[in-house]
């Protein structure tokens, strides 16, 4: 092969790498020996899980990654634990000009008193399916460096995208979750899920309707989001909270933390708008 026409081939090669790169739906996991930080043992459920499904959550826990966590922490500890997942993730969004949402119980103790409710064991949060696809093109597996007051040599947080959340399809039940802030000290970490425009309920009339493959139901107040900046206190961070007019599922959670809010409430917290 002359010099001239190896030149072509690497620059055909390469061009098609660039482009394609753009096109390819990686359908395999993060391997537990690939990610892995202190543990020896994978204690991830994806043993027990179906093939499809991308984020296995832990043995032990729903709620923890089981390729960084091996053990769920105290109530007391976990607090300082969310709260620097909150702050780190939406610092880290900010920084990369991504927008993103609080939502479901997260909102829930911000709309009470501007605080993690202290049974949570997760942190919810939404984004466009703008975003997402930004996320995943120029983000994803990307892992993050924080210095976080009291934590000696800072904290690790790693930022995966499920390569299904392209599957848009709310029968897509296995991968609600489209993507994780993980905190690789102790495997907990924020769900990340999309709000995609609701094609099914505007073809029968409802304007401005939108769904999570959650299932989740909302309405836009007006534009793409209605949303507003605020000083929340959750983390000490401007985080957007969202005015989204959720449907009857709203309903769900109103009605299995109704009985826990007066324990959260007392004379001097008041909710604050």
């Amino acid at each position: 092969m002359t010099l001239q026409l190896w030149t072509r081939a690497c620059i055909g090669f390469w061009l098609f790498l660039l482009f394609a790169s753009d096109r390819v739906l990686v359908s395999g996991d993060a391997d537990f020996i690939d990610v892995r930080t202190n543990l020896i043992r994978d204690r991830s459920g994806k043993g027990g899980d179906p093939g499809v499904k991308y984020f296995h959550e832990s043995i032990f826990h729903p709620h923890y990654d089981g390729r960084f966590g091996s053990h769920e922490i105290g109530k007391v500890e976990r607090l300082p634990h969310l709260t620097a997942l909150m702050q780190t993730f939406l610092a880290t969004m900010s920084d990369i000009g991504a927008e993103t949402w609080i939502m479901h119980g997260t909102l829930l103790g911000w709309w009470w008193n501007q605080k993690i409710l202290p049974w949570d064991s997760d942190i919810d949060v939404q984004v466009s399916e703008t975003t997402v696809a930004f996320l995943a093109k120029y983000y994803n597996m990307t892992e993050y460096h924080y210095k976080l007051p009291g934590v000696k040599g800072g904290r690790n947080f790693l930022l995966e995208i499920n390569p299904r959340y392209t599957v848009g399809g709310v029968e897509d039940t296995l991968n609600v979750i489209d993507a994780r802030w993980i905190d690789t000290d102790t495997g907990l970490f924020i769900d990340i899920t999309t709000v995609r425009t609701d094609w099914f309920a505007r073809s029968k009339g409802v304007k401005g309707a939108l769904i999570c493959k959650d299932k989740h139901h909302y309405l836009v107040g007006s534009g793409p989001f209605r949303v507003c900046l605020i000083r929340a206190k959750i983390g000490g961070f401007r985080k957007k909270i969202s005015f989204l007019f959720e449907t009857a599922s709203s309903r769900v959670y109103m009605s299995r933390y109704h009985s826990s809010m007066p324990r959260f409430l007392n004379k001097s917290m008041e909710r604050k708008l």
